[in-house]
């Protein structure tokens, strides 16, 4: 079992942050993978993409928003609880070395976490780093001083105003690229779908690579299932063992948000009868 040793609440309570003891993944992970969990024995398994490690003191940071039955289940373990099973790391880590030119990382919500282990790994790698992150609200924006802290240069929006720039991380995208695009040399942007596609419709027209990360349903992630599969340039692939990172430009976002929506309704309906 793997013990809960810290615990931080984001985002009036719906964003948890947890660091686990969990010693080998924190040797073995790199950038860019997740861990498989399950809270109990009757528990489900659900990814959650790693948001940092120390391997020295042999921890990993799961950052995750309470959107279903299992979330909901893992938010309700405090400091000293015990998470059943953790396995990884999993997915393909994200390839690290120094560039010329600065990456553009940008992160919406909880994809802000994911980005910051990303965008940390191409820092500690002798990379500069220009950070767009962004959120619906102040109170909803998260990890703000972690990414401060790897970041050369950092913008954050909020949809209403409340913070920093009033408007969406594309907009912000959209005057770097416009002002600046030949000094980046890609971008990295990770969070919800709809935010992912409309900042690679963007970098389409700055014709700018871009590198996004995928979190579609996924049972085992090993490739077995096939819960996870993907469309990346007109082929089938899995999240689990051929990404999650992926050339945005090459992603069928619209068929991935279609598969997103296939469960809803049964997770409503399973969140609703653990919580009555």
């Amino acid at each position: 079992m793997f013990v809960i040793l810290d615990k931080k609440d984001f985002a009036r309570g719906t964003i948890i942050n947890i660091r686990i003891e969990a010693p080998e993944i924190a040797k073995k992970c790199s950038p860019g993978q997740f861990v498989v969990i399950r809270v109990n024995e009757t528990g489900e398994r659900i990814p959650l993409t790693i948001a940092n490690n120390d391997p020295l003191a042999g921890t990993v940071t799961l950052v995750f928003q309470i959107v279903g039955k299992t979330t909901a289940l893992l938010a309700s373990r405090n400091v000293g609880d015990f998470i059943m099973d953790v396995v990884g790391p999993l997915g393909k880590p994200v390839d690290m070395k120094k560039y010329k030119k600065k990456i553009l990382v940008v992160g919406g919500g909880t994809g802000v976490a994911v980005l910051h282990h990303i965008a940390k790994g191409y820092y500690e790698a002798g990379n500069k780093i220009i950070s767009v992150i962004g959120a619906r609200t102040k109170s909803y924006l998260i990890m703000e001083e972690e990414m401060k802290k790897i970041s050369d240069e950092i913008h954050i929006t909020t949809d209403d105003g409340t913070y920093g720039f009033h408007g969406f991380v594309t907009q912000v995208m959209d005057m770097i690229l416009s002002e600046r695009g030949d000094d980046i040399e890609f971008v990295v942007a990770i969070g919800p779908v709809v935010m992912m596609k409309a900042c690679c419709d963007l970098t389409k027209r700055h014709n700018k690579k871009t590198i996004v990360s995928l979190n579609p349903i996924m049972v085992d992630g090993t490739g077995m299932c096939g819960a996870c599969r993907v469309q990346i340039g007109g082929e089938t692939k899995f999240a689990c063992v051929h990404g999650p990172q992926f050339d945005g430009h090459l992603v069928d976002f619209d068929l991935l948000m279609k598969r997103q929506r296939t469960y809803i309704e049964d997770e409503r309906i399973s969140l609703f009868r653990s919580i009555k």
